[in-house]
Formats: C-alpha cells, sequence, structure tokens
C-alpha cells in the first residue's frame, strides 16, 4: 500500500473527538481514518499530568499497529499534556487541537481580546492562553470551564431552555470582558455552537478547534506528500477500549451519522 493510501489515526478518551474526525473527514474526503476511543478511562481531565501521557502513549502504540501515516491528538487534555512527547517518540507526523484553535483565533480577532471556553481540566493547564500568547503576546485572554456542557452534549441537549439558560451562566462573564473571538476548547462544544453563538452575539467570532485542526492535517499532509488523491477504497474504523454498543448510540451525534465498524480492542 502506498503511504498516501495509508489512514489518519485519530484518538480521544471518549466520544468528543468524533467531532474532529467528522471536520477532517470534510475537509479531506479521500482519507481513510482510523479512530480510538479509550472509554474504558474517560475522563482524561480527573487524571495526572504522567498518566494522561502514559495513557496516550498507549492509545498512540495501538494506531500505530494500524499502520497510520499521522497521529491526531484530539483530546485537549492530551493535548496540553502529552503531545510534546508523543512528537519526540513517534516517527509519524502528530497534530494536536490546541494550536490550531490557538492560531486561528489571533488571526480572527480583530482587537486581541480572545476568550477559552473548556473543561476545567484543560483551563488548569494553562494550554490555550499559553499558545495563544506565545503568537500574540498582546493579547487579552479570558477563559471559563463549561463543565455542564459535556453532558448535555452527551445527552443531545444542544438546544432549548436547558442549555441556554446553563451557556448564560457560564458565558456572561465573557460577554462582559467584550471578547471579539472565543475559543471552543473541547471537542463536544462544536455540538452547541448555536447556542453559544445565540448568547455571545454576532459580533463575536467562534472559533472551532476542530475545524481547525483538519485545516493544519491537510496542510501537513501536502508539505509532506502524504495527501491521498484516490477517493476509492476510503474506509473508517473505530476502536474502543469499552463498551462499544454506547460508544456508538451516544457517538452518532457527534459524527452526524451511524457509527460501523465499532471494535473492542484490549490493552
Amino acid at each position: 500500500m502506498a503511504k498516501s493510501a495509508a489512514p489518519i489515526g485519530i484518538f480521544d478518551s471518549g466520544v468528543g473527538g468524533l467531532t474532529v474526525l467528522r471536520s477532517i473527514a470534510a475537509q479531506l474526503p479521500g482519507e481513510s481514518i482510523h479512530y480510538l476511543g479509550d472509554t474504558a478511562r474517560v475522563p482524561y481531565g480527573t487524571k495526572s499530568r504522567d498518566t494522561v501521557i502514559r495513557y496516550a502513549q498507549g492509545c498512540a502504540r495501538l494506531l500505530l499497529e494500524q499502520d497510520i501515516k499521522m497521529l491526531v491528538v484530539a483530546c485537549n487534555t492530551a493535548s496540553a499534556f502529552a503531545l510534546e512527547a508523543l512528537q519526540e517518540q513517534l516517527h509519524i507526523p502528530v497534530v494536536g487541537v490546541v494550536e490550531p484553535g490557538a492560531h486561528a483565533a489571533v488571526a480572527q480577532s480583530r482587537e486581541g481580546r480572545i476568550g477559552v471556553i473548556s473543561t476545567q481540566s484543560t483551563l488548569n493547564s494553562q494550554a490555550y492562553p499559553n499558545a495563544i500568547q506565545r503568537i500574540a503576546p498582546e493579547a487579552q485572554v479570558h477563559t471559563q470551564a463549561c463543565p455542564l456542557f459535556v453532558p448535555l452534549a452527551e445527552e443531545g441537549w444542544c438546544a432549548g431552555a436547558v442549555p441556554m439558560q446553563v451557556a448564560e451562566q457560564y458565558l456572561a462573564k465573557l460577554v462582559t470582558a467584550q471578547v471579539d473571538t472565543l475559543v471552543l476548547g473541547c471537542t463536544h462544544y462544536p455540538l452547541l455552537y448555536d447556542t453559544i453563538a445565540s448568547v455571545m452575539g454576532p459580533q463575536v467570532t467562534l472559533v472551532d478547534s476542530a475545524t481547525e485542526t483538519a485545516r493544519a492535517v491537510e496542510a501537513i499532509l501536502q508539505e509532506m506528500d502524504l495527501v491521498n488523491d484516490d477517493p476509492n477504497n476510503v474506509h473508517y474504523r473505530y476502536f474502543v477500549t469499552d463498551a462499544p454498543d454506547s460508544f456508538a448510540a451516544t457517538g452518532a451525534q457527534f459524527l452526524g451519522r451511524d457509527l460501523e465498524n465499532v471494535d473492542w480492542i484490549d490493552y
């Protein structure tokens, strides 16, 4: 098999990374993708840095057995804690979700007032503020943890009175700060895009890290001459470390279509 025809590997602690898969599939329809959800050990956000690095290395090893040509770390926590270690250890390109989102936020911000919403663990890591201010040291970065967005997305409660009330509570500080750009720093949050946009108002640009990661993946594959130009025999495979049926049911909401070929894989 030509190296360009090899699949892209993506891993996340659970289903949220399927929004990254969806964006990559839309951006690069000729690419096969193998996705690993580490559902036996979700969530990563409650784990220590060393533990997250160890889990990420394990996920990478499993996907390398699939002869992948690139690894995408779709988990924000793993991107914050483990990306550098993976890039140093692996012989293939490794892309996370933080840097693409940070670059897009800086590029799209009109006045340098940037908001970031994320889980508490990603907020604690300071990954997004650090990445943004490496690019634009003068930027003002305002952060807010939105933990309830995750169960709302997984339950499919993405619109209506309940998510709107939750969003209004979480985002009030960012509205007051008059941010002009808001990074959706969790792979679950794109499902609540319309609700978040409604609260923030039309003057605020939302940055979906999944979309920006897909663009980064395309740029790297083009640079390395690894884009698959043959649309035939494109396939998607899904692996989980626990509960494949539950993953398939919830994952369909994130992917926008039914999941096929969900296989349990043993560490």
